[in-house]
């Protein structure tokens, strides 16, 4: 698989369309001992753990890979995370776990299942209310593990317990501990340069010990055809980068929960209780409902003999006794040029990591993101080939509120409501438009619905007829921009009760509580509808449009011809949506349906330029 302007193409310059899923959204946790977010039990045992099992036992494979390829789901985005790689120590490296990887990526070649690896993160890691990171990297900054969510410095669901507001968690992105990390990691030099661990600048520690990690599953993993590139980071933060005044919140849809500035964050994790607003999210925007004091003990978030980072960098003092902002614009450039974070600081690092991973494979895609709800980085012919915007795309009012009104959505670029089923319906496909950019191929890495809308409705009623309809028009809105996506997620140890074990987190597309049958492969599986769809895996040619229609069950493809390509199209056609037989229409040329590969491929007369394919129900 290569790229070629803004199309992926294979070894025969067919046009690909890669559909596929993430797998899996458990994967965020450790397997052993178990990690789910809810149970508090070894939480701060965090070098001896095991991420073996994860996204399933090597003995489920077969079941769930046979499943997804059935599903025409043939292109993983496959979690990883860096804890999983180098959870023992700085340069100790679980050489179990990526065995235990190899062997799992090598059977799902064995269904003609191709993956791109994702090293996952949210908000840096477990003990700041996400996962990736492994915590000795905050230790080694000088945090108490066990002292952040105490000292207001991140909110987990581990230590806040049950019922975890809702969405909560992507705050922590601002507080004290995930907006130092991120700072540091992608601007340590600029920001933190007093700051040295083992004699390095904090960003080179940091930004080197993760390269190293991931290029070690790059070696581990070289063999193996089916893995075609390799995620820089998912949904990168800038921390603080940026951020103009201190002493005013960081702007943000998503103020909920007891929100601190960030000078009032390192004030109160120095030991300084502050009083912040507490926001509540509504479908009209954040209310402030509360003022709420945080750290009331006065704790340190800061191990012995450490003080605060940004303290020790003149950002704030409190000699004399009493705290003071040195510099509230800290975080921006002294000559008052704005700051460009995706492409003043996310880009670099990207580039850094395709050297890394491309010093072991040459060859190999790389995917990159951007800063959630940020601009995407500029990529232009003069930067290196091979190269993929795996962009994400959600359904803000969905995915935040956990509900969906076909009628109503919000444009959160413009902050609008959309009203009205095609308005919302054609709103989808402009806002996925946007994520595409210049020059290189767009596959959208993540979008989904959440199964639990209507606090659970669903599980209830067994009617998931709501999710079917959204998920179709988000699929629609891919296949009218043309473009590949991996939907978020399926989750093998799903449960009504605990989603994806992540955070109250419940997109997973399948569900051991939905297999009523066991001896039916889709059984389990959630709005199979609106996912199990046809799509044009392969074109000979170059791809004008193509949708189908989940009402009617009609496939329609049209893509003019290129005679220079001698292998066939080909397109997934499921026998799930196709129980009793389809037909097939082309404008010339010949086709072959294969019922049990669930492809029909068309040879098309080079005496034509345009081909047309129309597929429907007998």
């Amino acid at each position: 698989m290569r790229t070629d302007g803004l199309w992926f193409k294979d070894e025969h310059g067919r046009t690909l369309i890669l559909r596929g899923v993430n797998v899996s959204g458990s994967t965020k946790v450790p397997y052993t001992p178990y990690g789910a977010t809810y149970r508090r039990e070894h939480f701060y045992d965090h070098r001896d753990v095991s991420f073996i099992g994860r996204p399933f036992p090597l003995e489920e494979a077969d079941e769930h890979f046979s499943r997804l390829s059935q599903w025409g789901l043939t292109f993983l985005r496959f979690l990883i995370t860096w804890e999983a790689i180098e959870h023992a120590g700085p340069g100790q490296y679980d050489h179990d776990y990526l065995d235990y990887l190899h062997a799992v990526i090598r059977k799902a070649g064995d269904y003609g299942i191709q993956c791109f690896i994702d090293p996952h993160q949210d908000v840096w890691s477990r003990w700041t209310g996400g996962d990736g990171a492994p915590g000795w990297t905050l230790e080694a900054i000088g945090f108490d593990l066990t002292r952040l969510e105490a000292t207001g410095a991140a909110i987990t669901h581990q230590h806040h317990g049950d019922p975890f507001p809702r969405m909560i968690w992507p705050t922590n992105y601002t507080k004290l501990g995930a907006g130092t990390m991120f700072t540091l990691f992608f601007a340590g030099n600029d920001f933190a340069p007093n700051t040295l661990i083992d004699g390095l600048p904090v960003q080179e520690y940091l930004q080197g010990h993760y390269f190293n990690a991931i290029k070690q599953v790059a070696l581990k993993l070289q063999d193996l055809p089916n893995v075609v590139g390799y995620g820089s980071m998912n949904e990168p933060s800038g921390g603080w980068i940026g951020v103009e005044d201190l002493n005013q919140l960081v702007p943000s849809l998503l103020l909920i929960g007891n929100t601190p500035t960030p000078y009032q964050a390192m004030l109160a994790g120095s030991g300084y209780p502050q009083t912040v607003n507490t926001y509540e999210l509504t479908i009209s925007g954040p209310q402030i409902i509360a003022q709420t004091t945080i750290n009331p003990d006065g704790l340190r978030v800061w191990l012995e003999g450490h003080e605060c980072v940004w303290k020790q960098n003149g950002v704030w003092t409190d000699e004399g006794g009493t705290p003071r902002l040195l510099r509230p614009a800290h975080f921006t450039r002294a000559d008052g040029r704005p700051i460009d974070v995706a492409n003043d600081y996310i880009k670099p690092f990207i580039l850094r990591f395709g050297e890394a991973i491309r010093s072991v494979l040459p060859d190999t895609l790389v995917f990159f993101e951007a800063v959630p709800g940020g601009t995407h980085p500029h990529w232009g012919p003069d930067d290196p080939p091979n190269t993929v915007n795996a962009a994400h795309w959600y359904d803000g009012l969905a995915l935040f509120m956990k509900l969906f009104n076909p009628e109503l959505t919000i444009d959160f670029s413009t902050g609008q409501p959309i009203q009205g089923r095609a308005e919302v319906a054609q709103n989808f496909i402009d806002q996925i438009a946007k994520q595409k950019i210049p020059n290189v191929p767009t596959v959208i890495g993540e979008f989904g619905i959440p199964f639990d809308l209507d606090d659970k409705a669903a599980y209830r009623t067994g009617d998931f007829s709501m999710q079917t309809y959204a998920l179709d028009l988000y699929y629609d809105a891919m296949d009218a921009n043309a473009l590949s996506c991996t939907i978020w997620n399926y989750t093998p140890d799903n449960s009504n009760a605990r989603g994806d074990g992540w955070n109250d987190e419940d997109l997973s597309i399948y569900s051991p509580d939905q297999r009523l049958n066991p001896n039916n492969p889709n059984s389990g599986g959630r709005a199979l509808d609106a996912i199990v769809r046809p799509y044009p895996k392969a074109i000979a040619g170059e791809l004008i449009r193509f949708s189908f229609d989940l009402e009617t069950r009609v496939f329609t493809l049209e893509y003019r011809v290129d005679t220079q390509i001698s292998a066939p199209t080909e397109i997934f056609v499921p026998n799930y949506q196709y129980r009793e037989g389809y037909q097939v229409e082309i404008s010339h040329g010949a086709f072959i349906s294969d019922r049990q590969q669930q492809i029909v491929t068309i040879s098309a007369m080079s005496d034509h330029e345009i081909q047309t394919i129309r597929i429907s129900p007998l």
